[in-house]
């Protein structure tokens, strides 16, 4: 088991023995500052579970310190000691955020039963924490086609080690649900689950987002802030659209993967972590290492187990459970009543193709349910984006080059079997009857 750290900041020498003294005797780590410059040059403070902070201190108000870790988004309690204490420095202590306030002399007692309270507080906190990013809104995975069936086995079967996962598929394709259930069943599920969009962050700042940053940095920084790399620190970090890193954060990434370490943005002090790392991407990271747009070192580091997560128009049979478990979802958070989903709505829904996957099925589950006023969605409450994709079969340049990209896919997986379409369907993670669709609908012959 791990045990607990703690920093005691307080000037007297004698108050810092003490207190280690006494708290390294009950198994927890203890280190002992004396003052808040020794404690900010401190890389560890990010990871302490307790701070005990002196309200006085020769060059810093105890209470200012306890606003700076809060800035910097340390979730660690915190409580206050003082040999002067007033009723107004306790409430004020106490608004802040501060867990308790001791007063000197401390007792040995009292000492061990705040520190106890406060530490089983702080896991609490962080608990509830974990457990909310890994349930987030509507997380169910739903699909009983063979194609998601085998993307969750794999997911499942990877999750038992500490290997770097990545997750292939189009957008809303659900890997980010898939990210949560490896680290949900790996060895590092008692750890958090920290999400990271790398398309999402400016360049500039994507350092800054992964490692963190010390005061006065750049421009704007203006407390320290810990990176997600160390909020994720024994548990599992999700770089989403890993494609989009730039070729500096690249390097760096590299680097910590190699080595579970690295620095914050103008700090010079190495800090260690312990992480799992899941990627994902929506795009061929293979044929960029080729054009040399992505690091082929790094594109071997996190590819230590590739999954394909399919997409919808490949588990058509999975479209209908998901729709209905859409609808009930969003009746039940906004307080509709119960709907359902007139038959002939299903037809338009299994013959659509779904470009935006489960994201967009959702999202027209949600306006059909929004723009209904009975209780049955029909027909009419279709989007018309549906309707005209069957009725005109009118095609974006987008969706004719995905189909000539799925042609090319299908195509080169069919010659390796030599046309063994049930070999094939394996292959791609697909079942055999919808490939045989597929091959149709792409007009694909042998020798073609």
């Amino acid at each position: 088991m791990i045990s607990r750290r703690i920093l005691v900041v307080d000037d007297e020498e004698n108050i810092g023995r003490s207190l280690r003294m006494i708290l390294e005797r009950e198994g927890y780590q203890v280190n002992a500052v004396r003052s808040g410059a020794e404690m900010r040059a401190m890389p560890e403070r990010a990871r302490m579970d307790l701070f005990l902070l002196d309200v006085r201190l020769p060059d810093a108000n105890g209470i200012d310190l306890l606003r700076e870790l809060q800035a910097a988004e340390i979730p660690a309690p915190v409580i206050m000691i003082s040999g002067h204490a007033t009723i107004s420095d306790a409430v004020e202590a106490t608004r802040a955020g501060a867990f308790d306030f001791l007063e000197k002399p401390l007792g040995r007692d009292r000492v061990m039963v705040a520190v106890k309270n406060a530490l089983e507080q702080g896991k609490l906190k962080q608990e509830n924490k974990r457990l909310r990013d890994a349930v987030g809104p509507g997380s169910k995975m739903i699909g009983s086609s063979p194609a998601f069936e085998r993307a969750v086995e794999q997911a499942s079967m990877a999750a038992r080690s500490d290997a770097r996962v990545l997750l292939i598929g189009e957008s809303g394709t659900g890997k980010e649900l898939l990210a949560a259930h490896i680290h949900g069943c790996s060895p590092f599920s008692g750890g958090p689950f920290v999400k990271v969009n790398c398309a999402a962050i400016p360049g500039e700042l994507i350092e800054s987002e992964l490692f963190g940053h010390e005061k006065g940095s750049f421009t704007g920084a203006t407390a320290m802030r810990r990176g997600k790399f160390e909020m994720a620190d024994h548990g599992t970090l999700f770089l989403d659209e890993i494609g989009d890193l730039h070729s500096n954060s690249q390097a760096k990434l590299l680097r910590v993967l190699q080595e579970g370490e690295f620095h914050r943005v103008g700090g010079e002090q190495t800090i260690r972590v312990v992480v799992r790392v899941i990627s994902a991407t929506n795009r061929d990271l293979a044929a960029m290492v080729a054009q040399g747009k992505f690091r082929e070192d790094l594109y071997y580091r996190v590819s230590v187990v590739p999954i394909r997560v399919p997409a919808l128009r490949e588990r058509p049979q999975d479209v209908l459970p998901m729709a209905n478990y859409f609808l009930e979802d969003f009746c039940t958070r906004n307080g509709f009543r119960r709907k359902s989903f007139d038959e002939e709505v299903w037809e338009a829904f299994t013959e659509y193709s779904w470009p935006g996957n489960a994201r967009e099925l959702r999202n027209v589950v949600e306006r059909m349910a929004i723009l209904s006023h009975g209780d049955v969605l029909n027909a009419g409450a279709i989007p018309l984006e549906l309707k005209l994709q069957k009725d005109t079969g009118a095609r974006s340049s987008v969706q004719e080059a995905r189909e000539s990209a799925e042609r090319e896919h299908v195509l080169r997986a069919l010659e390796e079997s030599r046309w063994n379409v049930s070999s094939a369907a394996r292959a791609l993670g697909m079942e055999r009857t919808n490939l045989h669709k597929r091959i149709r609908a792409l007009g694909l012959t042998r020798g073609k």
